[in-house]
């Protein structure tokens, strides 16, 4: 079948267990909550905070627009177009590499690794993978010129306002411009283009600080985006290293694929390098910054895949290589099956928004899913919508706030709907006594709704007066 049509039906394979649920992942939950309130008004980091660059929840603001659930179905269809431009272009980039029989393989390769590693929805990656990509793809090119030089950068830039660390790529891929531009016309000459390409990677975020500086907010956008990384709490070396060993299994055969490729005859040597320095740099810009969840691995992916392509290509270890391949796909599928059954599905959610219910009243999410707010259309009190900013011991001197004293104003505002997840690993034992105690002071628990493993406890705040007037009627 023609490659695109291979890569379209791959894509729709592993990723159609997912589509339509609202719930697959805590982060992509709250970039979407956080686009809808930033749409009705929000400024990013200062009346919704989070460390990611807007870009990121500018690429959700279509969809938070939307009447729920379409919302989740275009987010989620966008996801699926990235995920599998993505693997296109891996596959063009193993052609020029000379491995044209194993590019498609690849690209599949690269659709199948997303599922077990919590790319299955709108994780960050996903999506800045393809501009990372396609910058590639440009500066890859066999007569590459000033504007693929220029695309390939300003690309770069774009991914870097979806996620920081894509950055560490652009320095590999603009290193490599820099080092064609040496060899063809001097080392001055590849200095100028040097400063001029960073120059141009830099206006997207240029364009967002100057947009703080002018109404008045570059502290908060400072803080958010670069001190706050610095103030978080280290997480213990065991979970560091149960991180890094999960991070090892997915990635492992993967990259055993990309170094075992063996010889190759035709193709371009240079294109071999550059993915060679591409995956390093990913590597790189992995290990930079802890805790080391599953889904950082998913920009390792993309060069990792394109380099596997060396080895399913050739003849004696092709078979060997779709085997893993499908294997993967079929791990893929039952791990997102078995996540379904952890976090809970579709209907599961819808019973949970229904117990919390819409009407006037702002929402309060202790622990549980931030989409409950857009699911539900009720207000929140606090910036801090993700809901562990507030009680995860890692975040505990590294939002701005004291995590206490937030929780004291949130509830004392008087939240209509306070709803509460179980305890979880990570999480302040402090706060959540001081939370139990105040909610108990306040409110009454009207519903426990199961999600997947959880028990979500949802509390209603009793009107004023309401326990003299029951006092009164008995």
């Amino acid at each position: 079948m023609p490659r695109l049509l291979v890569i379209v039906l791959a894509a729709l394979l592993t990723r159609a267990l997912t589509l339509g649920n609202p719930i697959l992942y805590s982060d992509e939950e709250f970039y979407f909550a956080a686009a809808r309130a930033i749409g009705n008004g929000a400024v990013p980091f200062v009346d919704i905070w989070d460390r990611k660059p807007v870009g990121l929840f500018a690429l959700y603001l279509l969809p938070a627009a939307l009447a729920w659930p379409w919302g989740i179905w275009l987010y989620q269809a966008m996801a699926l177009a990235s995920a599998a431009a993505t693997a296109w272009l891996i596959a063009r980039l193993a052609d020029r590499a000379g491995w044209v029989r194993g590019g498609t393989a690849a690209g599949v390769a690269y659709l199948a690794w997303l599922t077990v590693a919590g790319g299955q929805g709108g994780q960050s990656p996903v999506f800045y993978n393809l501009f990372v990509a396609a910058a590639a793809w440009f500066a890859t090119r066999p007569e590459a010129r000033a504007r693929d030089a220029t695309a390939a950068m300003l690309l770069v830039g774009i991914a870097i306002q979806i996620k920081y660390t894509a950055g560490v790529e652009g320095v590999w891929i603009g290193l490599w411009l820099m080092h064609r531009c040496q060899c063809e016309r001097g080392a001055w000459s590849a200095v100028a283009r040097g400063a001029l390409l960073v120059g141009i990677a830099l206006i997207p975020t240029l364009a967002v600080a100057l947009y703080y500086i002018a109404i008045r907010e570059w502290p908060a956008f400072f803080y958010a985006n670069g001190l706050s990384i610095l103030g978080r709490r280290p997480d213990a070396f065991g979970e560091l290293a149960g991180n890094l060993a999960i991070c090892a299994t997915i990635l492992g055969p993967l990259l055993a694929m990309a170094v075992l490729r063996g010889p190759v005859e035709g193709g371009d040597v240079l294109v071999r390098r550059f993915l060679k320095g591409w995956l390093t740099a990913a590597l790189i810009a992995f290990g930079l910054v802890a805790p080391w969840f599953d889904h950082y691995t998913l920009p390792v992916m993309v060069p990792a895949a394109a380099l596997a392509a060396g080895f399913l290509a050739r003849p004696d270890r092709r078979r060997r290589g779709y085997g893993l391949v499908a294997l993967v796909v079929v791990i893929g599928q039952v791990a997102l099956v078995v996540d379904r059954v952890r976090r809970g599905t579709p209907a599961q959610f819808a019973a949970l928004v229904r117990a919390v219910g819409g009407g006037p009243g702002c929402l309060y999410v202790y622990s549980s899913t931030a989409m409950l707010y857009p699911a539900t259309g009720r207000c929140s009190l606090s910036r801090y919508v993700f809901p562990s900013h507030l009680t995860r011991l890692r975040e505990q001197s590294a939002i701005g706030v004291d995590q206490a004293t937030e929780l004291r104003r949130v509830l004392a505002a008087g939240p209509a709907v306070v709803v509460v997840g179980p305890p979880y690993k990570g999480e302040r034992a402090d706060i959540r006594a001081l939370a139990t105690r105040l909610i108990a002071r306040d409110y009454r628990l009207t519903a426990r709704v199961t999600l997947g493993r959880k028990s979500v406890a949802v509390y209603r705040r009793d009107p004023p007066g309401l326990e003299e007037a029951v006092a009164r009627f008995d």
